[in-house]
């Protein structure tokens, strides 16, 4: 079952838009935290990243997280310090209980 292995703490940060203000009013460039989460981060090796390597070089790690709308490509997922671009996402059986973040760490 997904949930026992839900056990890190992350966090859903999106890009600032046109109408994001810092509190003098003035357009920001901070990333708005969207959502804090437990997630399982599961770095890809062996035949997973072998598999992943199929669809694109970059992937590095899969992010499962309880199902939630509004998650997209633009967003990251920040984990003690580390960021991760999502690349794609997956939804298993389309049954709205999990999501998969392929991911590649940013350096």
């Amino acid at each position: 079952m997904l949930v026992n292995r839900l056990d890190k703490r992350a966090a859903v940060f999106r890009p600032p838009g046109t109408d994001d203000q810092d509190e003098w009013g003035q357009p920001t460039d901070e990333w708005i935290e969207v959502v804090k989460l437990w997630a399982a981060i599961e770095p890809l090796r062996g035949q997973d990243r072998a598999a992943a390597a199929q669809v694109t070089a970059d992937v590095t790690t899969r992010i499962r997280i309880r199902y939630r709308e509004g998650i997209d490509r633009t967003m990251v997922v920040r984990f003690k310090g580390i960021e991760f671009e999502i690349l794609y996402i997956i939804h298993p059986e389309y049954n709205r209980s999990e999501l998969q973040l392929m991911c590649k760490e940013k350096q």
